[in-house]
């Protein structure tokens, strides 16, 4: 089974090799994702976090999957010593950071529930798979139809935060200035919700957070720099790299 849809702004693919998928196992996957959307979106003033942000709505009146979000959110800020912060001072409450890796993490678990096991998960170029050998390609971050890296995976996940998309939209929480010391950051960690999480955090903290990422367990980390140097964990699951 291979089905594409548009969801939370990016596209996002699900291809599942398994010989027998279960009746309407694409259609759960992406009506999650589309409850998420409208659930957690900032950018839709009915959603939970816009009227939460706006002080519409209470600690104690959010659902558990948002209180477990913002959780999440608040564990990385205090590691991070506020460089990751999804309440930044004249912004609105934004927690897209963690919401996207979270959700189709939740997706991929919905999967293996059904009893799948050899499946990609691909969301805006954020990856989880299962049952591989999969391939899965890093962007190089200067040159749109290249690519820095070719990662081998068997179950995992991959998530990259970089500037080629967006440009400097990533702040860091400590100054509210955009992070330029890195041009993309690329985390490999056993689920989704960390490693789309660690990406993004790490790439908030500038050039050091590529020590502090590489130090978290289980993450293994490929980073590149303004002017084109590569740093890499000797764990990264490499299949093939071309010069960054």
């Amino acid at each position: 089974m291979h089905r594409v849809e548009h969801v939370m702004g990016f596209p996002v693919s699900l291809r599942v090799d398994d010989t027998v998928v279960p009746d309407g196992t694409g259609d759960t996957v992406f009506a999650w994702l589309r409850e998420v959307d409208e659930r957690f979106s900032p950018f839709k003033t009915d959603s939970e976090v816009s009227r939460y942000g706006r002080g519409e709505l209470s600690a104690g009146e959010l659902s558990a999957d948002l209180v477990e979000v913002l959780d999440i959110c608040e564990q990385y800020r205090v590691a991070t010593g506020g460089a990751f912060d999804v309440r930044l001072p004249g912004r609105d409450l934004d927690p897209c950071a963690v919401v996207k890796g979270w959700s189709v993490q939740w997706a991929a678990e919905l999967l293996t529930g059904a009893g799948l096991r050899r499946f990609c998960l691909n969301a805006g170029g954020d990856v989880v798979v299962s049952g591989g050998p999969w391939r899965v390609g890093v962007r190089h971050p200067e040159i749109a139809d290249r690519l820095c890296a070719v990662l081998d995976l068997t179950d995992g996940a991959v998530a990259t935060s970089a500037r080629y998309e967006r440009g400097d939209h990533i702040l860091d929480g400590r100054t509210g200035r955009p992070v330029t010391g890195l041009d993309s950051l690329t985390v490999v960690a056993p689920t989704l919700t960390e490693a789309d999480t660690v990406a993004t955090a790490a790439f908030a903290m500038g050039a050091e957070g590529v020590e502090w990422a590489a130090a978290r367990d289980g993450c293994e980390v490929y980073a590149v720099l303004p002017g084109g140097r590569v740093l890499r964990t000797g764990g990264f699951p490499t299949a093939g790299a071309a010069a960054a």
